[in-house]
């Protein structure tokens, strides 16, 4: 089983002027580096059979966190191993083929959790389109944004 979600900051949290301020702007010239590293900073939390992945306790950029998702698909679906990092901390999260499955693994923790990989890959590419949809809707001139692009489910 697993659960796979963000949330964005509500009003009057600090972190809400991370999404505010990318309204503030031209959302379709925004850089990758801006976009992951200074808007839409959200909690998500990613728990596979039990195992907290993710911690949902602190916030991190959407963005960062979807394009990182974006090319562990690309590398699982060929047939890869990958990882998922995270630009405001030095953890890694490891993806590791065997067979039908994906073993992951922390960096930081001891645990190890195995994952059937059409199932991780569909909660992926689900989390993706929610991101997507998300941040369009929010701002809806990102849509043309070519970093957005990246992990649009067009």
């Amino acid at each position: 089983m697993i659960h796979f979600s963000f949330e964005p900051p509500g009003p009057g949290s600090p972190w809400r002027d991370t999404w505010d301020k990318a309204c503030q702007v031209s959302p379709s010239a925004i850089s990758e580096m801006d976009l992951c590293y200074k808007y839409f900073e959200v909690r998500a939390e990613l728990v596979v059979d039990g195992v907290e992945v993710i911690s949902g306790q602190g916030y991190l950029p959407l963005v960062d966190l979807a394009l990182s998702l974006r090319h562990a698909l690309n590398r699982l679906s060929s047939g890869e191993d990958s990882a998922i990092g995270f630009t405001e901390n030095d953890e890694v999260i490891r993806l590791r083929r065997e067979g039908d499955l994906v073993v992951i693994t922390s960096s930081k923790h001891d645990w190890r959790v195995s994952v059937d990989r059409e199932e991780l890959v569909d909660t992926f590419l689900e989390f993706l389109r929610e991101a997507y949809y998300h941040l369009t809707g929010f701002t809806p001139g990102l849509a043309n944004n070519p970093v957005i692009r990246v992990f649009s489910p067009e």
